[in-house]
């Protein structure tokens, strides 16, 4: 593997965006944005399949630091869920939290690393031309690839931290068995290191055949998208990623409610079929827990008590956790700054967690 230069484009971008410094003073600063490609060469996945050139775009905030042998000291990874992108951690509520002078993640202390996964974002994805005949990736494969963009792409041996939700969350898991000691600290957020089972299972699989059962889905091979799979799709997503409280205060009427749920179409609009089927079955074989032992670094691993996707009454976190040798797991408490499944994007919500992880594992 390796970057040619016919392969490689990078763009920077300047915006302001808001940081609540406080709630009555909130501030603005400058966020410089670096965007750009790392192509991986014959890439094998774990199907047997291959690419002759896998695209993996990535966006950069800040400056790489090194150490007295020239080593980047100062990168962190932040890893998206199914059917986001790197660019969702540019969200005010989480940017404007975290990357200001003086906040935790501070973009002139660290050099922040915000990967498109495989399958998603502007990485390779089945709707670039394959369609149903791209490689059926797993979790294995995109950590794989997030590997492939951090050492050899970026030319970074070690991590100062990996932060995931959501599906970047069981992502983390998957680096923290597979390249222990690779990174000083993880931070889960919003999953469940065992097995896709469950209620979690049958949802993503109901949405799964309600595409494949749209006529117009012609296996894959469609000529225009299976709409009403993909609006049914689209429905299951809003019920997994939603909390009953902050909907209900949302949409206090009937007719506030109904109002909402026509806009699903036009969300469902912006879907590709092959897309979406390939970023949620993904998961299909993904499960850690006969190797969490395996992981050496910190771990804060944060779940929410509204996220329908993790219910906390499952007991799965509080089995598991302490088979971890340096973790600490934290379930949040209902609230009205909760957000369900969404919670990990509210940083405000559990950035305390994140300076204690940062304290805990700093050298």
């Amino acid at each position: 593997m390796r970057l040619l230069a016919g392969t490689i484009c990078v763009v920077t971008a300047t915006f302001l965006i808001t940081a609540a410094a406080s709630a009555q003073t909130p501030t603005t600063f400058p966020l410089t944005v670096t965007e750009g490609d790392y192509v991986a060469h014959n890439f094998k996945f774990h199907s047997g399949e291959e690419l002759p050139e896998l695209r993996l775009h990535y966006r950069t905030l800040g400056k790489p630091e090194r150490d007295a042998q020239g080593h980047i000291k100062n990168a962190i990874l932040i890893l998206h869920g199914t059917g986001g992108s790197g660019a969702q951690f540019l969200s005010p509520q989480f940017a404007g939290e975290l990357y200001g002078p003086g906040q935790l993640l501070d973009i002139t202390r660290y050099y922040i690393i915000l990967p498109d996964g495989i399958g998603h974002g502007k990485s390779s994805r089945p709707s670039d031309g394959l369609h149903a005949h791209f490689p059926q990736y797993d979790y294995d494969d995109m950590v794989a690839a997030q590997h492939l963009l951090v050492t050899e792409g970026l030319g970074i041996q070690h991590l100062r931290l990996i932060l995931g939700t959501s599906m970047g969350c069981m992502h983390s898991f998957v680096w923290g068995e597979t390249y222990p000691g690779f990174m000083d600290a993880l931070m889960p957020m919003a999953c469940l290191p065992v097995q896709i089972a469950g209620r979690n299972r049958l949802w993503r699989k109901m949405l799964m055949d309600a595409i494949r059962s749209d006529p117009a889905w012609n296996a894959g091979d469609y000529k225009d998208e299976p709409k009403e799979g993909l609006r049914t799709a689209q429905d299951l997503l809003t019920i997994a990623g939603s909390a009953p409280l902050v909907m209900q205060k949302a949409l206090p009427t009937g007719a506030a409610a109904d109002k909402y749920e026509e806009g699903l179409a036009q969300a469902a609009a912006k879907l590709d079929a092959n897309d979406l089927l390939y970023q949620v079955n993904a998961s299909r074989n993904y499960d850690p827990s006969p190797q969490l032992e395996k992981i050496t670094a910190p771990v804060m691993w944060i779940n929410s008590a509204d996220d329908f996707i993790n219910p906390p009454e499952l007991g799965i976190a509080e089995k598991e956790s302490p088979r971890l040798k340096n973790g600490t797991f934290v379930l949040l408490p209902i609230s009205e700054q909760t957000h369900g499944h969404g919670t990990h994007t509210w940083a405000i919500v559990w950035q305390s967690y994140l300076k204690q992880l940062l304290e805990k594992s700093a050298h």
